[in-house]
């Protein structure tokens, strides 16, 4: 039971931070994609980065491996994991961390490849 708790606390806290890393970026990444590709093919493009960035904060933030230690038999030799008030509050803090660390990481590959495509529009610009 403690370790259905810890997954669906952890998922909870990685899709709110997603959520409000993604509520903060939303009107940037519009107005990026309004500006290099148009506004009708934004919404879909924008649509598609939300889910993107909603994925990879879940995976970023979800620490599979470590939850698979629940419910792998335990080595002998080991000790059993229990979930003290401490722990909680690491793997929260753990959670938000590597959420926000992940969502970072594909916000600066994005706002990386937004800035090759604007120099490209804005040389196609000056050029005409």
């Amino acid at each position: 039971m403690d370790f259905l708790l810890l997954l669906i606390v952890t998922l909870l806290f990685a899709v709110s931070v997603s959520a409000i890393v993604i509520f903060f970026f939303r009107k940037p990444i519009d107005k990026i994609f309004g500006r290099i590709i148009g506004e009708e093919i934004a919404v879909a493009w924008r649509k598609f980065l939300m889910f993107a960035l909603f994925v990879v904060g879940v995976s970023s933030g979800v620490n599979i491996w470590k939850l698979e230690r629940f419910i792998t038999p335990v080595e002998t030799g080991a000790e059993k994991i229990t979930l003290t008030a401490e722990y909680w509050g690491l793997e929260i803090y753990r959670t938000i961390i590597q959420t926000l660390g992940g969502m970072a990481w594909a916000l600066l590959v994005f706002f990386v490849i937004a800035l090759i495509a604007f120099v490209m529009v804005k040389r196609r610009e000056t050029a005409k």
